[in-house]
């Protein structure tokens, strides 16, 4: 399991974050194998708690998979349990995930805070806030590792955010877009 790589500490204690690992590998490997998930027990109140998380599946270096609820949808291990059958199989950026490709994959859990409007960009912090951005119908949403694994400045981060939503680069500069902020515990 990695360390923590950015992000803040929400409690969860290294049992808790391993369980969390366990819970999503078994996933994906059980579906890439088409057999059937296994009922998870789980007693520790903190992942019976409702969270917003995401399940980020890299293989080699390079993004293969990541999809994930921004807010509290139902207790964080059932959570971390849909994302990552999402991640693996029903990302739209991606093929689903081979049985043959399960060896060389490795999984990233993002536990999120709850969102926060900012009025001032400069309330963003690089490397320890998230972004999500909405303006009309469009919505896009990067995590706070995304900035410090590609050493993007706060601006940069808006930019590639509102790429992400579909929207010129700038237009987190007009009055209508709505930015919001959030940290993760990123495991």
């Amino acid at each position: 399991m990695k360390e923590q790589k950015a992000g803040i500490d929400l409690g969860l204690n290294p049992d808790e974050k391993k369980l969390l690992h366990h819970i999503a590998k078994t996933v994906i490997e059980n579906r890439a194998r088409r057999q059937p998930v296994p009922e998870f027990k789980v007693d520790a109140p903190i992942l019976r708690e409702n969270r917003g998380a995401f399940v980020t599946i890299n293989k080699n270096g390079r993004l293969r998979g990541c999809i994930g609820y921004i807010e509290d949808r139902g207790p964080l291990y059932k959570t971390v349990e849909e994302m990552a059958e999402a991640a693996a199989f029903r990302d739209p950026r991606f093929s689903p995930v081979k049985e043959k490709e399960l060896s060389e994959l490795e999984i990233e859990i993002s536990v999120l805070t709850p969102l926060r409007k900012v009025t001032d960009v400069n309330e963003i912090e690089v490397g320890k806030h998230g972004i999500y951005l909405k303006k009309g119908w469009y919505s896009g949403l990067l995590l706070p590792q995304v900035a410090t694994e590609y050493g993007w400045d706060r601006q940069t981060f808006l930019e590639h955010t509102c790429e992400k939503a579909g929207l010129p680069i700038n237009s987190w500069k007009d009055k209508d877009t709505e930015i919001f902020i959030f940290s993760a515990d990123i495991f």
